[in-house]
């Protein structure tokens, strides 16, 4: 994970290029960032419902383990 100041660097190093670029470019961009949304909605649903049914099997599960399943199944498939 990117430090706070390198993560603002990036957004306006893409900004300068983003400004650069041709409206057809634009236009793809958009399309990859939106299909990535996608992608990562869809890799939620996937740990969400492993979640529930981890939870089936081995009981209920808290809220908060939960969420922490979730962010590690997400952090396994973007590595």
């Amino acid at each position: 994970m990117k430090s706070a100041h390198e993560r603002e660097q990036l957004i306006k190093n893409i900004n300068v290029l983003l400004n650069q670029a041709y409206d057809s470019t634009l236009d793809e961009i958009y399309a990859l960032l939106q299909k990535i949304e996608d992608e990562e909605e869809h890799e939620d649903l996937k740990a969400y419902d492993l979640a529930k049914k981890f939870a089936d099997i081995d009981g209920s599960v808290s809220w908060e383990e939960a969420k922490k399943e979730l962010k590690l199944e997400i952090k396994k498939e973007v590595a």
